[in-house]
């Protein structure tokens, strides 16, 4: 028997803010669209470019982590399959859209706005790809994991003004105790 295989990878950035919703069972989904751009060079040596836009949909948990790390201009890699769908419009028109179902999505680009020498809790993304029993149990992780990053940050910050203070009572040559 011959096999088959339907897998999309992309690279791109968000063209829209996701958009979450819940089936009347109650499942989430949500939709974004991703642009991937290519480049190239003509034989005569001219650059061209062109930019494609894909409607993604994911469902499950990772349609509610998707709604709650992403937003537009984020740059993500998304993998999952082709689907394409088609049904009528309340126009009576047949309408068909081809769509990529993701399984995964990893965000590459960071929400980093302090300078590099300082740590803000901003700093730490959330983990992509959390299992999770309900959305409640969701954002409590959630909630959880930004309470640990700015306790980090404030130790940090503590043990680095005490290291400066110790240091300065100190005598020349002589060894800090700190780690670091």
């Amino acid at each position: 028997m011959a096999r088959s295989l339907n897998r999309v990878s992309l690279i791109g950035n968000l063209t829209r803010d996701p958009e979450l919703r819940y089936t009347p069972q109650g499942t989430a989904v949500c939709t974004f669209g991703v642009a991937t751009n290519r480049q190239w060079t003509t034989e005569t040596g001219e650059k061209k470019e062109d930019t494609e836009f894909h409607r993604i949909v994911s469902w499950n948990k990772l349609a509610e982590l998707c709604a709650q790390l992403l937003s537009k201009g984020r740059k993500v890699f998304v993998q999952g399959r082709l689907q394409t769908r088609t049904w009528t419009g309340q126009d009576e028109v047949q309408r068909t859209t081809t769509e990529i179902v993701i399984s995964d999505m990893i965000i590459l680009d960071s929400r980093r706005t302090a300078p590099a020498t300082q740590a803000s809790p901003d700093d730490f993304d959330i983990p992509e790809r959390e299992i999770e029993k309900t959305p409640k149990e969701s954002a409590e992780k959630a909630k959880k994991t930004k309470q640990k990053a700015k306790s980090k940050v404030t130790r940090a910050k503590k043990s680095k003004s005490s290291t400066k203070k110790k240091s300065s009572k100190q005598n020349p040559g002589e060894e800090d105790d700190m780690p670091f």
